[in-house]
């Protein structure tokens, strides 16, 4: 059976890459990456040499025929996104289920686990972590109301990303529907400029308010 990989990569900090990772990229046939020129920092950093193909949101049908084709003549191939653990809020989820659904006496699907941005905030929030629901990126707007009220009516720990362009109408939303949770932000997480900052979110709006430069980066977004 041909083996397809789903490989996390660092999500900033380049030493976070596993060892089985590194073993992985080099020994499959090809590399799948969300952008292969991201990809291709890391493969330079480990001297891997393997041959890549983008594979996106954006990607036709004719790109999944192609992967399918590979898979079929037995070719061993990688999945990775530009940062962390393929799949997860990530396109990747969506090419692993029609391989799951179309292909599965034929193609081995197997996880090479590694760094994940909801992981790693959690592990440094100080907040519950028995119990979490992972929320992925907010909706823009529809249902970004009803969202907020979930959360503020939530009973385990919330998990969600944000944008800079969108994390002060967040923490708004938040100041306005739970104004006494606890937030615990992180931001550029394995990053040199890595910070987390815990407070109610009118704490942690004024923080950001204050300083206009820590509204920049990614940012892991957690309510207790």
């Amino acid at each position: 059976m041909s083996k397809f990989y789903v490989v996390a990569t660092p999500i900033g900090n380049m030493g976070d890459i596993t060892l089985r990772a590194i073993e992985t990229l080099k020994s499959v046939d090809l590399i799948l990456c969300e952008d292969t020129r991201e990809t291709s920092k890391i493969l330079q950093k480990y001297n891997i040499a393997t041959a890549t193909m983008s594979y996106h949101a954006q990607s036709k049908l004719a790109k999944v025929d192609k992967i399918f084709e590979l898979l079929e003549g037995g070719k061993n191939l990688a999945l990775v996104s530009d940062a962390g653990t393929p799949g997860i809020s990530d396109p990747g989820a969506m090419l692993v289920s029609q391989i799951k659904n179309n292909l599965r006496d034929r193609v081995d699907v197997i996880p090479i686990p590694g760094a994940s941005a909801v992981i790693a905030a959690l592990s440094a929030s100080g907040l519950a972590t028995h119990e979490f629901t992972f929320l992925g990126f907010l909706p823009h707007k529809k249902g970004r109301e009803t969202l907020f009220k979930e959360i503020a009516s939530a009973k385990r720990t919330m998990v969600f990303y944000e944008s800079p362009h969108r994390i002060l109408k967040t923490l708004e939303s938040l100041v306005k529907f739970c104004p006494d949770k606890t937030v615990c932000m992180g931001r550029e997480l394995t990053k040199i400029y890595e910070e987390f900052k815990t407070g109610t979110p009118v704490e942690i709006l004024e923080y950001l308010n204050k300083n206009p430069v820590k509204q920049k980066g990614e940012f892991t977004v957690i309510v207790s």
